[in-house]
C-alpha cells in the first residue's frame, strides 16, 4: 500500500460521494429522530424519546407499517412461486423460443420504476386498455377503479410490482436450477417418476437452500417500493396504499408544515425493520451454503 498509494486516490470520488450521501443521512436522521424540527427552522429542539412515543400512537404509521407488512405477505410469495414456475419451464430444452421470453420478462427490470408507474396509470384507468377488455368479454359490467379503490389500490401495486421485478427472480431461480445435475433427472425418468415426481423428489429439495436466498432477497426488495407507490397511488386514496416509505416522504416533504424530526424517527423505524431483515438474509445465505456444503 505504500508503494501503490496513488492507486487509492481514484477510490476517492466514490468514497466522498457515499460518504456524503449514504452514510451522512443515514447518521443524521438517528440524531435528528431526538428532534422538534418543523422544517423552517435552522436547527431542532431536542427533545429524546418524545417523536417515538408520537409515533407509536399514530394510527396513520401504523397503517402505513400495516401496509408495507400486507404488501410483503402477498408481493414475495407470488414473485418467487410464479418465478419459479416460469423458470421450470424456460430451463427446458423443449420449450420453444426460450430465449425471447427470457429476455421479455427480464425487460421491465431494466426499467426505470417511476416510468413503469406512470405507464400502468395509462393501462389501469377506467378507459385504459385493461378495462375495455374486461367490459368487452362481459366478466365485468361496469370498469373497474383499481388505483382509485381504497380495496383495490394496494392489491393493484402489488401486481404491478410483482410484473417489474419478476424478472430478476427468473434470473436466480435459472441459475438454481442449471445446478441440478441431468443425471438425477435420467435416473427418476428411468425409475417411473412424472413431472411432478421429478419436481417433488428431485427438484424442491435441491432448491431448498436457494429457496431461502431467493425469499429473503425479494423480502429486502418488497419494502423499497416508494416509486411505484408514489407515481400509481400516492399512497392514496384514503392512505389505503400507504407505505412506509410514503408515510415518511409525506411527513416530512409534503405536510403543509414539513416534520422532519418526526419523519427521522419513523425512518429510524422503517431502518430497523430492514435491518432485521437484512441480518436474517445473511443468517439465511450461511444456513444455505452449510446445507450445500
Amino acid at each position: 500500500m505504500r508503494d501503490d498509494w496513488w492507486i487509492y486516490l481514484f477510490l476517492l470520488p466514490t468514497v466522498v460521494g457515499y460518504g456524503l450521501y449514504t452514510v451522512y443521512p443515514l447518521v443524521a436522521s438517528w440524531w435528528y429522530a431526538f428532534l422538534d424540527w418543523p422544517g423552517f427552522a435552522d436547527v431542532g429542539t431536542f427533545i429524546g424519546f418524545a417523536n417515538f412515543e408520537l409515533l407509536w400512537a399514530d394510527d396513520l404509521f401504523w397503517n402505513s407499517f400495516r401496509n408495507s407488512l400486507v404488501f410483503l405477505a402477498i408481493a414475495v410469495p407470488l414473485r418467487v412461486g410464479l418465478a419459479l414456475l416460469l423458470a421450470i419451464v424456460l430451463n427446458r430444452r423443449t420449450t420453444p423460443f426460450r430465449g425471447l421470453f427470457r429476455t421479455l420478462l427480464f425487460l421491465p427490470v431494466v426499467t426505470t420504476g417511476a416510468i413503469v408507474g406512470v405507464v400502468f396509470t395509462l393501462i389501469l384507468d377506467a378507459g385504459g386498455p385493461v378495462n375495455l377488455a374486461l367490459v368487452k368479454s362481459a366478466l365485468v359490467d361496469s370498469p373497474v377503479d383499481f388505483l382509485g379503490s381504497s380495496g383495490m389500490s394496494l392489491y393493484s401495486v402489488i401486481g404491478v410490482w410483482v410484473w417489474k421485478w419478476l424478472g430478476i427472480t427468473l434470473i436466480y431461480w435459472l441459475a438454481a436450477l442449471q445446478t441440478i445435475p441431468n443425471e438425477l433427472y435420467e435416473a427418476a425418468r428411468i425409475d417411473g417418476a412424472g413431472n411432478w415426481k421429478e419436481f417433488r423428489y428431485v427438484t424442491l429439495p435441491l432448491l431448498l437452500p436457494f429457496l431461502v436466498v431467493i425469499t429473503l432477497i425479494d423480502m429486502v426488495g418488497a419494502l423499497n417500493v416508494f416509486d411505484l407507490v408514489m407515481t400509481l397511488t400516492g399512497g392514496g386514496p384514503a392512505f389505503s396504499s400507504e407505505v412506509v416509505e410514503v408515510y415518511i416522504y409525506r411527513t416530512a416533504f409534503g405536510a403543509t408544515v414539513p416534520q422532519l424530526g418526526y419523519a427521522s424517527a419513523a425512518a429510524v423505524l422503517f431502518g430497523l425493520l430492514t435491518m432485521a431483515l437484512a441480518i436474517a438474509q445473511a443468517l439465511g445465505i450461511r444456513a444455505a451454503r452449510r446445507a450445500m456444503a
